[in-house]
């Protein structure tokens, strides 16, 4: 089964549900699907970083802790929440990582913009965006433990200052396309604000994001109603919004 980690912002959760109901859509392998919520991985396992106000998600830093929570065993994917999947994701799992402590797409990604959502500064800093879609081989990546997750300089975790480039390698750019989709496009990343937001609700490729996020509210509606068909005697009925609550770290 094919660990995954999502990140998650408390701020606005539903980007997260919907990416987690397209891997799935497309998906023709078991995916173990967990979120990143900062405030259970606080209260849990202790994690405590002080604010970054340069960081413009929950998840800027605790990305780094997947090979944690993975008891430094076996493979994991990590992707940011502002992303859609068009692809069976098992061609990412089957992928050769013997030799590698992590897979990303090696962007040169250099913004236009200088703001970020919720007003944050806009930052251009070499191998941008290439944390935002990781394959980790978790034993590799014993470095990253969470007194340094919760210590160490933004630079030194996304520029992945301590893995040496041998152990880098590559994936697909059609797994982390920025912005732009065409018909070879396996995963759409809304580098630049996604649909969520009022402000980018023109965005080219906001009518794909809202089709799945229709398919998946209709989707938690027939299972709330199958729920509800089952009669009286079933204590806890799912509601739409519950089915979609996070599975935790």
């Amino acid at each position: 089964m094919l660990r995954i980690f999502i990140g998650w912002d408390s701020r606005f959760p539903e980007p997260a549900h919907v990416l987690r109901y397209s891997l799935r859509k497309h998906s023709s392998i078991p995916l173990d699907i967990k979120y990143l919520d900062l405030g259970e991985l606080a209260e849990k396992h202790g994690f405590d970083r002080r604010h970054d106000p340069l960081a413009s998600t929950e998840f800027t830093y605790t990305r780094f802790l997947v090979p944690y929570l993975c008891g430094y065993e076996g493979k994991a994917v990590f992707m940011d929440n502002d992303m859609l999947c068009f692809s069976d994701i098992k061609e990412l799992d089957e992928l050769d990582m013997q030799s590698l402590a992590l897979r990303v797409v090696k962007h040169d990604y250099r913004p236009t913009n200088t703001v970020k959502m919720y007003g944050c500064p806009q930052t251009s800093y070499p191998r941008k965006n290439w944390s935002s879609l990781m394959i980790m081989n978790c034993g590799m990546l014993r470095i990253w433990t969470k007194e340094i997750v919760a210590t160490a300089g933004g630079a030194f975790l996304h520029r992945f200052e301590d893995i040496p480039d041998e152990r880098i390698g590559d994936l697909p750019h059609t797994w982390n396309s920025l912005d732009v989709m065409d018909e070879s496009t396996a995963l759409l990343h809304y580098t630049n604000g996604g649909p969520w937001f009022e402000q980018y609700e023109n965005h080219a490729h906001a009518d794909v994001w809202f089709r799945y996020r229709d398919e998946m509210r209709a989707a938690a509606r027939d299972e709330a109603k199958r729920h509800s068909l089952r009669g009286p005697h079933t204590a806890n009925i799912a509601t739409a919004d519950e089915t979609l609550t996070p599975d935790g770290p």
